[in-house]
Parts: C-alpha cells; sequence; structure tokens
C-alpha cells in the first residue's frame, strides 16, 4: 500500500486537482491515505483535504508524519501534479519487485524543450518520488521539508508519466489574467 505525502500552501485548486486523480488509486486498494502539509494557507486547502479525507497537518514533525503513513511505501507529489495513463498497475508492479526509489516521466506534451531541460535545475519534486517508508524514516528529521526526502537518491525513472505540478498553476494564471 502507498501513502501520499504533499506540501502546499494557498494551492486549493492545485490540491483539490490532484486528489481528484487519486482517488482512482484508493478504490483500487493502492493508495492507503493521502497526508497534506500545510504551510500556512489561507485558502480553502483545509477544506479541499477534509472533504477528500486527508490528514491535514498546519504543525509538523517530519519524523512523526512518516511514522504515522499507514503505507510501506511513500509517493511524495507537489500539489498540481497527476499521474497518468496505467499509473495504479505499474506502481504496483514496481513496489512488489523492487525496493529502489523512483521517479516519474514528464507526460510528453508537457515536456520542456531539450535545451531548457538540460540548464534548468527542477525542482526535487516535479517527477514525483516514490520511495519506501523505511527510507524516508532514516532522512527524516525535525524541520526536515519533502524536498529534503527526495534529494541525493539515484532513483529509477519509470515509465509511468506525470503531468507536473506547473500546468496546473500555469493554467490558474492563465484563467487569473
Amino acid at each position: 500500500m502507498l501513502t501520499v505525502i504533499m506540501e502546499c500552501r494557498n494551492q486549493e485548486p492545485e490540491l483539490a486537482q490532484t486528489l481528484a486523480g487519486l482517488v482512482v488509486g484508493a478504490v483500487e486498494g493502492l493508495v492507503s491515505d493521502v497526508i497534506v502539509l500545510d504551510h500556512g494557507s489561507s485558502d480553502g486547502s483545509s477544506r479541499v483535504a477534509d472533504a477528500a479525507g486527508c490528514r491535514f497537518h498546519a504543525d509538523w514533525d517530519m519524523k512523526d508524519i512518516v511514522r504515522s503513513a499507514r503505507g510501506e511505501w511513500i509517493l511524495l507529489i507537489e500539489p498540481g501534479s497527476r499521474l497518468h495513463g496505467r499509473w495504479i498497475e505499474e506502481i504496483h508492479e514496481y513496489i512488489a519487485l523492487n525496493k529502489r526509489p523512483a521517479r516519474f516521466t514528464v507526460a510528453r506534451p508537457y515536456r520542456m524543450p531539450f535545451y531548457k531541460r538540460i540548464v534548468r535545475s527542477s525542482p526535487p519534486l516535479e517527477q514525483g518520488f516514490l520511495l519506501t517508508k523505511d527510507q524516508a524514516l532514516t532522512i527524516a528529521k525535525s524541520g526536515t521539508d519533502l524536498g529534503t526526502l527526495a534529494r541525493g537518491h539515484k532513483p529509477k525513472q519509470l515509465l509511468t508519466e506525470m503531468i507536473p505540478s506547473w500546468v496546473a498553476r500555469r493554467g490558474r494564471s492563465l484563467a487569473g489574467a
């Protein structure tokens, strides 16, 4: 089973988008719980998380959060990210056969041009990050953020595609313009 953990700050629409995509994973028995770590949101992020049945924390210690995860694997993603295609089957297969951390592949229509990919420093969770609970526990400390849990590994690149969170942010900014 899999625990999904996200950090957010005033990302209500992006959070709703990601949680909606995870519902099928919960129905299929892959996603056991979702934890949302808030950084002082003043929007409806807490209401969205509550309506989706997530655990919402405005104050937390990362070691306690990881320890409380119900799943033996943890998926770290950004609000607005969406897994694409046959992600449930592919993650089931991967976690059954592997112990190595993994990242997803950016969905083809949302890949940046080659030059931008090589000169740009991408955020640590842009492609999500999948690791075992035990691996996360060895890294997690007080004051640790999710990006820190994802750094310093040599993850396997999965074929499962992820639509990165910047797509949802760009859509929101274009809608507001």
